[in-house]
């Protein structure tokens, strides 16, 4: 096993899932307080026609991604409420954002017999593909988003459990919206390099979900989501280095660990204190913790 780290890849992959899980881990915390899973499973629809455009205009994949998210979580904060009760019309920008990336995928994997596996890549992920140059960018953004989270973490607590109390003591709720949305939009990008445009959730729901039915405290659940989701993407790897009889991708053994633990924690959870609901419970906690402070 440890001869296995002499290799690039390896450390690439460890690197590399590493930078991605920490990130995904605190922003998947507000991802869940939020409730906005549909806006997580947008940005990676769209995201999937950036990478295979990235890739047809031989860019990097994540470098198309990471543009087109941008953009698109940019408008979707300038849009805000209205885009509430359009479901038909958003069900409609995603379908054609999705078509858009089988028709460029469909382009790239034409244009040379080498590219016809791309799009098992983009899709369930390429963490044994990854390069110093896509750790570099990774790295640079993964610093960016904990940069810009540090300083703005009790406003967008606060923003994010009451947003009309927060509004009326002066938190700029919209604009904290946008930033956040722009932040999910590439911790999204670097997720898909991971586990793939069809798992993302493994890394970017399930680790917050869990550790919310584990503790209460908001700092508390932000540590237990980094470390879940540090030990979903490092236990994947060194599962898909071990071989369990079969070599099998780093993303099934990612999603499989994410939702069994999940599901593990709502059995503890509910058979802890079965009548009470988790999401009221977490909210009351914080309540309880002045968060007039958070101002």
């Amino acid at each position: 096993m440890w001869n296995l780290f002499q290799q690039e890849f390896v450390q690439n992959a460890f690197i590399g899932g590493g930078i991605v899980a920490v990130v995904a881990g605190l922003m998947g915390y507000f991802v869940v307080l939020r409730a906005q899973s549909f806006a997580t499973e947008a940005l990676t629809d769209i995201g999937f026609a950036g990478a295979t455009a990235g890739a047809l205009l031989g860019l990097s994949s994540l470098v198309g991604m990471l543009l087109l998210t941008f953009l698109s979580a940019l408008g979707m904060g300038a849009l805000g409420d209205r885009l509430r009760g359009r479901d038909v019309e958003i069900g409609m920008v995603l379908s054609f954002a999705l078509g858009l990336g089988v028709l460029f995928l469909t382009l790239y994997a034409q244009s040379s017999a080498s590219h016809s596996s791309a799009g098992m890549n983009i899709l369930f992920g390429s963490i044994l593909a990854v390069t110093r140059a896509d750790l570099w960018i990774s790295l640079i953004c993964s610093c960016l988003i904990l940069l810009i989270l540090a300083c703005l973490f009790r406003p967008l607590l606060f923003a994010s459990i009451d947003p009309v109390v927060a509004e009326t003591r002066g938190v700029p709720v919209r604009l904290l919206s946008i930033i956040f949305l722009v932040l999910l939009a590439i911790t999204t990008a670097e997720s898909v390099l991971v586990i793939g445009v069809l798992l993302v959730f493994a890394l970017l729901v399930a680790p917050a979900a869990t550790a919310i039915y584990i503790t209460h405290r908001p700092r508390t659940t932000l540590l237990v989501s980094v470390c879940l989701s540090l030990f979903f993407t490092w236990g994947g790897l060194i599962l898909t280095f071990m071989g369990t009889g079969r070599q099998l991708p780093a993303g099934f053994y990612i999603a499989t660990l994410s939702a069994c633990s999940y599901f593990v924690a709502v059995v503890i959870r509910r058979f802890r204190a079965p009548h009470r609901a988790v999401a009221s419970s977490h909210c009351n906690d914080c309540a309880d913790q002045n968060l007039s402070k958070l101002c």
